[in-house]
């Protein structure tokens, strides 16, 4: 019998690969500062005020986006992830956003899901097509602002 070893009876142990996609990448919380700007205490305090400037800056101009043309979660979530090199805080609020966006991918992509948002914007379809020939009918194709002609 193999048992995946040179020595005499020493069994092979598998490794136990259950969540390792998972586990591997998700990396381990805590500064990814370079290692001589941990080592002082002082470099690594300011460096952790100009990462958080720097994110503040950038989350700061993703809210001003929401209302205006731009990318404005994008922007917020690339501040946060800014933040996450260097904040635990911004690590965990992070992961759990990658994992609430990739359940709701998952649960879009299911055929039930799929199927009911196909019929319900068959069903609207259908109802704006009705109210627009309801329009039609009672109006014509006439504007509903009278322009003059000049």
């Amino acid at each position: 019998m193999n048992t995946g070893s040179n020595k005499p009876g020493e069994a092979a142990v598998a490794e136990d690969r259950t969540g390792t996609d998972e586990s591997e990448a998700e990396r381990a919380l805590g500064s990814r500062a370079p290692e001589f700007v941990k080592a002082r205490r002082a470099l690594h305090l300011s460096w952790q005020v100009g990462v958080f400037i720097v994110g503040l800056a950038v989350v700061v101009a993703g809210i001003i986006m929401l209302p205006l043309p731009g990318p404005g979660w994008v922007v917020i979530f690339g501040g946060m992830a800014i933040w996450a090199t260097e904040f635990v805080w911004a690590q965990l609020v992070l992961r759990w956003t990658k994992r609430k966006v990739t359940e709701a991918a998952q649960r879009a992509l299911d055929p039930k899901v799929r199927r009911r948002n196909i019929i319900l914007t068959a069903v609207g379809v259908v109802i704006i097509a009705v109210l627009a020939g309801i329009y039609l009918y009672k109006f014509g194709l006439q504007m509903p602002w009278k322009i003059k002609d000049q």
